[in-house]
């Protein structure tokens, strides 16, 4: 093989690599992109400040509920777990 058909043969090579990695090559199917790009209507990922005390005693309650053998319990289910049992007609005026 001469030294011309050697750069040939890896210039294919390596144009063939970059077709792989551009998806030219092995396509991705459509219902997986879309599958991708969906955004579930059930819930929203959000971002809230809190007092770092209020993280630490929250921490300690999810700690408690999985020592309970409450395995699922995070911070998220027991906020929505507190939410759900708010009286509005209790909650202080100063809040």
């Amino acid at each position: 093989m001469s030294e011309r058909e050697l750069r040939e043969a890896t210039a294919r090579v390596l144009h063939a690599d970059e077709d792989r990695r551009s998806g030219a090559f092995y396509p991705t199917p459509v219902r997986d992109q879309e599958k991708r790009d969906e955004k579930p209507l059930h819930y929203k990922v959000i971002c809230i400040s809190m007092y770092t005390d209020d993280l630490k005693r929250l921490d300690t309650m999810v700690e408690a509920l999985k020592a309970r053998g409450m395995t699922k319990a995070n911070r998220s289910a027991l906020i929505r777990y507190a939410l759900s049992n708010v009286e509005l007609d209790q909650v202080p005026k100063g809040l």
